[in-house]
């Protein structure tokens, strides 16, 4: 195949559901690989790390009139320097290591409290995957508890914007409006705790526009991986039960089935990735599944294995775009898994995939519980 052909495949409905094989045979062609003079596929481990931690490669940023991509734009997933430094400092302050390990008792009653609310039948990614994350999510923002239930399918409709396409999508720009007009509404009158009413006391240092934008992007981007990443691993626990369940396990997850896929790039100058040389403005697709199957990198790739030494996939990022919740999903994964340990889980129907490549997770996730309680 050509570099061509699998980017084209990889957009396809049988790529987006099974991307492994399209990257396997993009390793067979090297780390780094031209589909047009100015287009580039960055699937190698150290490629793609190189080009995460080189500030001459830049977040696309072109002008939109669409809402949902404008919306993003605004905020630190889509910013560059200065504006991007100047936006994390403050919200950074949210994610310290110290606050986020703090966070552990809480989320384990909330885990507790889910699981014990469980049916013996159930969706697992409906009644916990997601509910975990937004409770935690929500509790850090304040957003009342009435409030949550909602955002699910606004969440689901606004990421679709993310997709590697052109279309404009107009369920990602309703979901842009109807949240920012909670937001601007929520910011009038924040509840008293939480990082709404941090952020308003603050927004001399953000735009009106850009504190909508990182409220929005904080709540999303705050369940939405965390959710794929519960759905994924627990779709492994059910093909092999035995697993251990713990950090290690997570990590693991992390790099076998990234929650996210694909992100984007684009050379402010003429550069250099290992030892190709890439023009200015060109634009690169970075694969950081991929990367995370470099059997460079990882011996045996494709093989699911927690006890991997040096596991370290960059299903976050990496350099000053890093995911500010990272550490944060990671607490969120283990302390879930770990409680789930006790259950016996069993499938109780087929899965559903959402038909997504950049952000890859389950929608349904039908299972049956017993024991643990």
């Amino acid at each position: 195949m050509t570099p061509a052909e699998i980017l084209q495949d990889l957009m396809s409905p049988a790529g987006r559901a099974d991307p492994f094989p399209l990257y396997a045979a993009a390793h067979r062609l090297g780390p780094l690989l031209p589909v047009t003079d100015d287009i580039f596929l960055v699937v190698g481990y150290a490629a793609v790390n190189e080009v995460l931690r080189n500030p001459v490669f830049e977040i696309p940023a072109e002008p939109s009139s669409q809402p949902s991509l404008e919306l993003m734009q605004r905020s630190i997933l889509r910013a560059n320097p200065p504006d991007h430094g100047r936006m994390r400092s403050l919200l950074s302050q949210v994610f310290t290591p110290r606050r986020v390990a703090g966070l552990q008792p809480a989320i384990e009653a909330a885990v507790d409290e889910l699981l014990n609310g469980l049916a013996a039948e159930v969706d697992f990614m409906d009644r916990f995957a997601f509910q975990l994350p937004v409770t935690v999510i929500c509790e850090l923002l304040g957003v009342p508890t009435d409030d949550r239930h909602r955002f699910r399918p606004l969440a689901s409709d606004l990421t679709a914007a993310l997709e590697l396409t052109d279309a404009s999508d107009a369920a990602a720009d309703a979901a842009a409006r109807e949240l920012g007009e909670y937001f601007a509404y929520l910011i009038q009158d924040p509840p008293p705790d939480g990082l709404v009413a941090a952020l308003v006391a603050a927004r001399q240092r953000l735009s009106d526009e850009e504190l909508l934008a990182n409220l929005i992007l904080l709540l999303v981007a705050g369940f939405e991986t965390t959710t794929d990443l519960l759905g994924n691993g627990l779709a492994i626990l059910l093909r092999q039960p035995d697993l251990p369940t713990d950090a290690a396990f997570v990590e693991e997850v992390l790099r076998y089935d990234s929650p996210v896929q694909v992100t984007t790039r684009v050379a402010r100058e003429r550069s250099e990735i290992v030892g190709t040389p890439i023009p200015a403005a060109s634009s690169l697709v970075l694969l950081l599944g991929a990367a995370n199957r470099d059997p460079e990198r990882f011996p045996d790739p494709d093989r699911f294995d927690p006890l991997r030494p040096g596991n370290k996939p960059l299903s976050f990022g990496a350099g000053a775009h890093i995911c500010l919740g990272n550490s944060l999903a990671r607490l969120e994964a283990t302390v879930a898994f770990d409680r789930l340990r006790p259950f016996t889980i069993t499938p109780n129907g087929e899965p559903t995939r959402r038909d997504r490549l950049v952000l890859r997770g389950y929608q349904t996730l039908p299972i049956r519980l017993s024991g643990g309680r």
